[in-house]
């Protein structure tokens, strides 16, 4: 018998993000020699624009193999600073610009950085599973503030007001939002920025889906506009918006005395992101973007697919989403909890997707299939999905 492990209690607090498990999942049944539709896995099937590869070859060519500043490359903190200042509105320095090996290190830190034990940390539920497995791991209290169907998955400003307490530290949004696509409206990021700030609350904004938005009502805003941006902190990256979640190239937008404690934390765990990664990420933001719209065109394309199948199935509902590339089907009128039906999909109709809860409990009773998949494949998915639950209405 292998000895206990003895791994530090906190280790006991700390989730996961279910995508990966079911991904796993779908491997093995594929290793059997099953097909399987992949709508579980939040990652673009584009690859990655030939300019940024081949800037990113170059780099190594001409010698971006070393060690870096912490806060990452000078090139690319000002490239980040301009493309923000420019699309956000809202002007920031390189100073206030922290490059990380993707964008969870900038949700990981912030914790660490802020949060003790005994601090209180509001986050949306249904969300991205990650914030709440930080702030139990770190000891801090994780309060959940629902996100509803009614109010098309925005944030309820009165309800969220009525959770702060005066042991809330730290609040995070998301918006586009995962796992529903919902968006926060610049009236209700207003009303957050200004509660927040009366409050003297720190506010993480995460905004990784920030280039991926569909129609001209939805445009994106940012928190930065409206709050204390001596205690906001924004989150972007490269990984959805350029189709480079293998690369590993994330950031924060920060307050400029904030961002050193920030780098000393990379120090501590990674050193620095790799240099010739960063490189690329320098053409991403500089170079053409039309493939960047044309990704966004195929994927509201791909939207209307799947909301419009999905709306067709019996005891399915889905409403459509302004941004990301999820959708979140209320799935109740099947009579089928959410896990199961996440497990009888791709067991027995060959499609991986994700159960409501593994987002929180406000996830109960629905569904979250990513459409980064090609129309075909959705297709297909939607007529396996039909084929299961006309069979399952039939044994009723």
């Amino acid at each position: 018998m292998l000895p206990a492990m003895n791994l530090a209690k906190r280790m006991s607090r700390l989730g996961t993000e279910t995508a990966f498990e079911v991904l796993a999942r779908a491997r093995a049944l594929e290793a059997k020699g099953r097909n399987i539709v992949h709508l579980e896995i939040g990652e673009p099937d584009f690859d990655t624009p030939r300019n940024i590869v081949e800037a990113g070859k170059k780099a190594l060519d001409d010698g971006f193999t070393h060690y870096g500043p912490s806060a990452g490359l000078p090139a690319l903190r000002e490239a980040i600073a301009s493309d923000f200042t420019t699309r956000r509105g809202v002007e920031v320095s390189p100073d206030q610009v922290v490059v990380f090996p993707g964008g969870k290190p900038v949700m990981f830190f912030m914790i660490l950085a802020l949060l003790d034990e005994g601090d209180e940390a509001i986050y949306p539920n249904p969300g991205f599973p990650i914030y709440e497995s930080m702030i139990n791991y770190v000891g801090a209290k994780a309060v959940p503030i629902a996100l509803r169907e009614e109010n098309e998955f925005r944030l309820d400003v009165d309800e969220l007001a009525e959770k702060i307490t005066d042991k809330t530290k730290l609040l995070i949004i998301n918006s586009p939002q995962n796992p529903t696509g919902g968006m926060l409206t610049s009236d209700d990021l207003k009303r957050i920025g200004e509660l927040a700030a009366s409050k003297g609350i720190w506010v993480l904004a995460d905004e990784i889906y920030s280039r991926i938005i569909y129609g001209t009502d939805h445009a994106h805003d940012t928190l930065m506009k409206y709050g204390d941006t001596n205690r906001i902190c924004v989150l972007d990256g490269f990984s959805k918006t350029y189709a480079m979640t293998g690369w590993r190239l994330g950031y924060g937008i920060m307050p400029t005395e904030f961002a050193p404690h920030m780098a000393r934390l990379q120090t501590n765990a990674t050193s620095c992101t790799a240099a010739m990664v960063q490189m690329a990420g320098v053409e991403a933001l500089t170079g053409p973007q039309g493939e960047i719209d044309a990704m966004v065109a195929e994927f509201q394309r791909r939207r209307d697919v799947i909301v419009d199948g999905l709306n067709a199935l019996d005891g399915v509902t889905c409403i459509k989403p302004h941004g990301a590339f999820y959708v979140f089907p209320n799935i109740r009128g099947t009579g089928l909890k959410s896990k199961d039906l996440e497990h009888r999909l791709l067991d027995e109709a060959g499609v991986a997707c994700l159960a409501g809860t593994s987002f929180g409990s406000e996830g109960a009773g629905y569904l979250r299939f990513s459409y980064a998949n090609s129309v075909a494949n959705i297709e297909e998915a939607l007529s396996r999905i039909g084929g299961f639950l006309e069979k399952e209405a039939a044994k009723a």
